[in-house]
């Protein structure tokens, strides 16, 4: 995956070319190049083609968002359904329809013999998981529909988050942006990144982690009680779902110091297990256990790739206009963007 990567970033620094020294909106930019790399990898397509469904994916995490705490009252809903809910089923919809338009692509093209598989990528897995003959490995329409909707989703979300807030904090924190810098040239000269060379970036990981603490894409794990338990002094009854904010022990001075709220990456130099004190629950930017994120190796090597190549063209500094209102839309994202100014390290 490393090649398309490396090639969407690449599209990206080109369109920089024309707005070095001058207010740049990061997160913005970032959403179009992790579009483009999820549509690239795991589609085998392009942002364009994907367009719609990320349209419709952003409503639906609005909607998802200003309901996710509501109550709603049983059977209500089949008798009245707010807006809300029609807007999101229609929603639900037109996505669904926009990938069984992509299988039906795939599975055409084998039909006709202009390919003789349905491809390797992500989808490709999931249309032969679908034409599986054996019933135990055969994947349902509407789980073959539902991973498209999330690897679309979180493929794009979660890294768009962490690459601005990384952005922000080395704008910031120029001490740290230098040794990144400093780091990615070693290894990689002003060649492109390469993955032999990204699993020596040992500074810049402890960056990520750094801001993965504070910023976390993901505020909360989600889950479902599948049997009557203990929790604390709590008691919870089977079949309620329960959200752990990980924003609590992730800024919990009793496990991290005083300073736990200060962007301190110094913290993860011997590694997460030293850092957190062998508390395995203290950090879990990308979940625990066996449900933990199956994308996190994706978002790691996406983000260092695109960070590396930024790196090695400019500094950056952060704009007198930024405004800091992190939100919880899902993902933790800046309420008014983030601003910065780019400075080319180097004259054509």
């Amino acid at each position: 995956m490393t090649p398309a990567i490396i090639a969407s970033v690449e599209t990206m620094l080109e369109k920089w070319k024309g707005l070095e020294v001058k207010e740049i909106e990061v997160y913005n930019e970032f959403r179009f190049l992790t579009s483009e790399v999820i549509s690239r990898i795991a589609f085998g397509s392009n942002y364009l083609e994907g367009e719609k469904i990320f349209a419709m994916l952003n409503k639906l995490k609005i909607l998802v968002s200003q309901n996710i705490h509501k109550t709603a009252i049983p059977f209500i809903n089949k008798l009245w359904k707010p807006a809300d809910m029609l807007e999101s089923e229609k929603l639900e919809k037109g996505i669904q329809d926009c990938v069984m338009e992509m299988i039906k692509k795939r599975e055409d093209k084998v039909v006709s013999g202009e390919a003789d598989s349905f491809g390797t990528d992500f989808l490709g897995l999931l249309v032969n998981a679908y034409h599986d003959l054996d019933d135990k490995n055969r994947v349902l329409l509407e789980d073959l529909v539902g991973e498209c909707k999330t690897i679309y989703y979180a493929g794009r979300e979660n890294v768009n988050s962490l690459l601005a807030w990384i952005v922000l904090h080395l704008a910031i924190h120029g001490d740290w942006q230098e040794k990144a810098r400093r780091e990615v040239i070693d290894i990689f000269g002003n060649q492109n990144p390469h993955l032999e060379g990204i699993a020596k970036l040992k500074i810049m990981t402890m960056i990520i982690n750094e801001t993965l603490r504070l910023y976390g894409p993901s505020h909360g794990l989600p889950r479902t009680v599948a049997r009557e338990g203990q929790l604390g002094k709590f008691i919870l009854p089977a079949d309620i779902d329960i959200l752990s904010l990980n924003i609590g022990p992730h800024r919990d001075p009793h496990l991290w110091g005083d300073d736990v709220h200060l962007f301190k990456p110094e913290r993860f130099a011997e590694g997460i297990a030293k850092a957190t004190n062998y508390t395995a629950a203290a950090f879990f930017p990308f979940g625990l256990g066996p449900r933990s994120c199956v994308g996190m190796t994706l978002a790691t090597i996406e983000t260092k790739i695109a960070l590396s190549m930024i790196l090695q063209r400019y500094t950056i500094t952060i704009s007198p206009t930024y405004v800091h209102s992190p939100i919880a839309i899902i993902t933790i994202q800046p309420q008014h963007g983030i601003q910065i100014i780019l400075e080319p390290l180097h004259s054509c």
